[in-house]
């Protein structure tokens, strides 16, 4: 056999253990989906989901709904946007069994703590998004607004504004692990990153004042949380690169 013809029979192999990988992802997300179908049923999921609207609300005031469909939609879409997030463990192990082959033994020992972290602190992310900001950003918004006004928000516009800043807080909570991976495949440093400090403080502001409310409520949920998990990341870092360094790396 050729190199050539044993290169493209490599890629085939990686192209079917890929699409293995993505059809678990999928039929893990979807089992999700079938039980919160199930129960809770995605009226009650949509109807928890928009609890800090509807608290924010003058009393005995609800959403409304401009589409002829959308109060079936809506539910069905955030019951599957809850099943991704549910499902992140079994996804984000997909993703790193597919490139474990790849790694060395001493790097694989990486591979479950960053899956475990990655799941737990996107989950922390939305989770500190409903609880925390949701709450206050809605009674800010409820309070600023002008008594003329009937604030009626359609459950549409209100789903695509939770889940964008759902995603903006789960993402940015990744920065622990982000900040791992770079300084173990030798990016860059901790102590480089210690001197660029100000800029990713000044940096963490400017990404909350674009994917936040123009509000200093919501910027500042974001964006302290974003340098203290910064700050992690830096005291983490060497742990995890001791913990899977070669053995000639470590003499």
């Amino acid at each position: 056999m050729t190199d050539k013809a044993a290169g493209e029979e490599t890629f085939i192999s990686h192209l079917v253990e890929l699409r293995d990988r993505l059809v678990k992802a999928c039929i893990g997300i979807a089992i999700v989906c079938a039980a919160l179908m199930m129960w809770p049923g995605p009226a009650h999921i949509y109807d928890i989901i928009a609890q800090p609207m509807i608290a924010a609300l003058p009393v005995g005031s609800k959403m409304i709904a401009t589409g002829v469909i959308a109060p079936f939609l809506v539910p069905m879409k955030v019951t599957l946007v809850l099943s991704i997030i549910m499902a992140l463990p079994w996804v984000f192990y997909q993703m790193w069994a597919f490139i474990a082959p790849g790694l060395y033994q001493h790097e694989k020992r990486l591979v479950l703590p960053l899956v475990v972290s990655s799941s737990l602190l996107f989950m922390s992310g939305v989770a500190f998004c409903y609880f925390f900001v949701f709450g206050r950003v809605f009674k800010f918004i409820s309070d600023f607004s002008p008594a003329s006004i009937a604030v009626t928000p359609d459950i549409e516009n209100y789903l695509d504004f939770v889940m964008s800043m759902c995603l903006a807080f789960g993402a940015t909570f990744e920065v622990p692990v982000v900040v791992v991976i770079l300084v173990r495949m030798g990016i860059v440093s901790v102590a480089k990153l210690k001197e660029l400090r100000p800029y990713v403080i000044v940096g963490a502001f400017v990404i909350a004042a674009i994917v936040t409310p123009p509000d200093i409520v919501s910027q500042f949920a974001l964006a302290l949380p974003m340098w203290v998990l910064f700050e992690l990341g830096l005291l983490i870092a060497p742990v995890f690169v001791r913990a899977t360094q070669a053995p000639e790396e470590a003499a």
